[in-house]
C-alpha cells in the first residue's frame, strides 16, 4: 500500500510526499534526513490517502504539489478528500 501525505512545517508550510513506511518516512523528515523538510523544526502529520500502486500515489502527489497553499488546508480539513487513512493521520498526527 502506498499513501500520499501532507506536513505541516513550521505550522506554515505543507510539504506532500509518497511513501509506503509512513511512519518511518515521518521519522526521517523529523531526524532530519530529508532535504526538503530539515530545515523546519515543527513538523505535523497532518494528512493521508491510500493507494494501490506507487504509480497511483505518484500522479496524486503530482497533483497536489500543484494546488495553492488554500487548497491544501482545505483538503487537510476534510473538504476536498477522498481515500483518506484518517486513522492513520491520528496516530501519526500525535506521534511528536
Amino acid at each position: 500500500m502506498w499513501h500520499v501525505y501532507l506536513l505541516l512545517c513550521d505550522q506554515k508550510t505543507f510539504y506532500t510526499g509518497i511513501t509506503d513506511d509512513p511512519r518511518g518516512r515521518l521519522m526521517k523528515h523529523r531526524a532530519g534526513k530529508s532535504l526538503s523538510t530539515k530545515k523546519f523544526s515543527d513538523i505535523k502529520f497532518v494528512y493521508c490517502e491510500n493507494y494501490p500502486s506507487k504509480r497511483k500515489a505518484a500522479l496524486r502527489e503530482k497533483q497536489i504539489k500543484g494546488w495553492s497553499h488554500a487548497r491544501k488546508q482545505m483538503l487537510v480539513d476534510g473538504k476536498l478528500g477522498y481515500n483518506v487513512c484518517a486513522e492513520l493521520v491520528e496516530v501519526l498526527g500525535a506521534v511528536g
